[in-house]
């Protein structure tokens, strides 16, 4: 008897939603790094074990909108809960309800959505914190449980998967067994670049990049790959190319090494840095660069 069970991971940026996804498929497939606000987009992580297929649902940590990209990652969340079977929430250890947790957990009431609360980064906070934090979330809402991990070391990790299965539901499976996402190729490739940006460039100079695969081409013992990073000042495109293109050589060389690794063969990459201003807030840009409705 086959059973499907679609479960967002919410909760606000930097929490660990990301890190959380990747272990609970064993494999890489969300860009994670200190910065907050890394994920943009929904992305759909596939496990199928047994009879069962869990369908968990990345989210962008919720957030105050301040470009349209902030508005369309906030629209990307409420979709998101009113999409599932059940939700994780995902907070940090030792820290109480702010007003984000609230609003997303007046969703779950508003939606009669079940849900997991999982409390993150557990080795950085004492039980004293984690047992506060476990009395101020239990006592404005009934989860179904409530889980310490640490989901970087993978401490707790299997618990919260083994508590997922609640929400699994007799269904015919709507992905291959063998499936890990449903993100285009392109996709991930532009996001594994994306990634490295944000982990060798430091400030706000991140939160205005944008990375478009223009040319994918597959042969039997290479992948060609011709990448566009789009930023949104002449200053910005100079930090990110580097003394003597020193920086894009490292983000290349970086995300050369993880594209190989994701994709099993070898990899050509060929990174251009263009500049468009203000492009977080243009909704023509926002759609070209796959941050808006189609």
């Amino acid at each position: 008897m086959k059973k499907t069970g679609f479960i967002a991971i919410l909760g606000r940026p930097n929490v660990g939603k990301s890190t959380l996804l990747n272990a609970l498929l064993g494999e890489k497939i969300a860009i994670v790094s200190k910065k907050p606000q890394t994920t943009r987009t929904r992305i759909t992580g596939v496990l199928t074990q047994g009879e069962n297929q869990f369908v968990f649902v990345d989210t962008p940590g919720m957030h105050k909108p301040r470009t349209r990209l902030g508005d369309y990652m906030v629209k990307a969340i409420n979709s998101t809960i009113g999409d599932v079977d059940a939700a994780i929430l995902v907070v940090e250890a030792g820290t109480r309800v702010g007003n984000i947790e609230a609003g997303i957990i007046e969703n779950f009431k508003k939606n009669n959505l079940p849900a997991l609360l999982v409390i993150n980064k557990t080795d950085l906070a004492t039980p004293e914190q984690i047992g506060e934090t476990i009395i101020q979330y239990s006592n404005i809402f009934e989860f179904v449980s409530v889980i310490p991990i640490c989901a970087l070391k993978n401490d707790g990790v299997e618990i919260v998967l083994k508590e997922a299965e609640n929400f699994m539901e007799e269904s015919p499976w709507f992905f291959s067994d063998d499936a890990l996402t449903d993100q285009p190729e392109r996709q991930l490739a532009a996001e594994i670049i994306r990634e490295k940006i944000l982990r060798l460039i430091d400030d706000e100079i991140p939160h205005g990049i944008a990375v478009v695969i223009e040319e994918f081409e597959e042969t039997p013992k290479i992948i060609n790959i011709r990448a566009e990073i789009f930023c949104e000042r002449e200053n910005h495109k100079s930090i990110i190319i580097g003394k003597n293109g020193a920086t894009l050589k490292q983000i290349g060389s970086y995300a050369r090494e993880d594209l190989e690794k994701f994709f099993g063969i070898k990899i050509y990459l060929n990174l251009w840095v263009k500049v468009k201003e203000n492009w977080r807030d243009n909704n023509f840009n926002l759609k070209n660069f796959g941050y808006g409705d189609k």
